[in-house]
């Protein structure tokens, strides 16, 4: 019996055009909403342009040159301190890998990048029933129970308005 090689975790660069549209394709599969993640691809030079932001961490998880995991964070400025939060924004695992540790190794990775950074924490969000997320990120951190709220943008940019 034959074991096949580990993971490689790596952050994207602007160079990595191919590996962050793979990336989005598994968050549709994933996510089961491949609408989202892939009907208004956005061009290379959009793409380029968020992977180049010290501020935007793409890590990915390899299997040779396939991409079966990973996750974006997003760094968020303090005011209170000068200090930096990571939020990670999205986290999936191709679903022939999971269970596998590639989520685990993918936030281990991050913790690296926001600890070179000055981060003094990172977070993620979790739905209610997702046991394997609530599962993972508990036995990585520290459980607060919060509400989340999404407000419309007004379409017209005023500022106030009323609906």
């Amino acid at each position: 019996m034959s074991s096949s090689p580990p993971c490689v975790t790596r952050r994207l660069e602007a160079s990595d055009i191919r590996l962050m549209r793979e990336l989005n394709a598994l968050f549709g599969r994933a996510f089961a909403d491949p609408a989202t993640f892939g009907e208004a691809s956005p061009s290379d030079a959009y793409l380029k342009g968020l992977l180049c932001k010290e501020h935007i961490a793409v890590v990915a998880a390899l299997k040779g040159e396939d991409v079966v995991g990973g996750l974006v964070a997003y760094a968020l400025d303090k005011f209170e301190q000068e200090r930096r939060e990571y939020y990670i924004y999205d986290l999936a695992v191709d679903e022939g890998y999971r269970r596998q540790g590639i989520a685990t190794a993918l936030i281990h990775h991050l913790r690296g990048i926001a600890g070179q950074c000055g981060a003094w924490v990172i977070y993620v969000q979790a739905d209610y029933g997702d046991e394997p997320a609530i599962a993972l990120y508990t036995k990585l951190g520290v459980r607060e129970d919060v509400m989340h709220f999404d407000i419309a943008v007004d379409a017209a940019g005023r500022f106030g308005a009323r609906p």
